[in-house]
């Protein structure tokens, strides 16, 4: 029987590189971020009780 042969592009494996140093012209520290979801948190329960009959 013959055996099938994978052939694999050379010098990757297979496998993709991409950037990994990737700059974003937005940064933002944990703190802040933890702050916009406990902002978020509190606004959606204060809706809850601004119109309760909605949800």
């Amino acid at each position: 029987m013959a055996q099938e042969q994978n052939n694999m592009p050379a010098g990757f494996g297979g496998l993709m590189r991409y950037n990994e140093e990737y700059d974003s012209k937005i940064k933002f520290g944990p703190q802040v971020v933890i702050g916009l979801i406990i902002v978020v948190v509190i606004f959606v329960i204060s809706l809850k009780y601004i119109f309760p009959g909605v949800v």
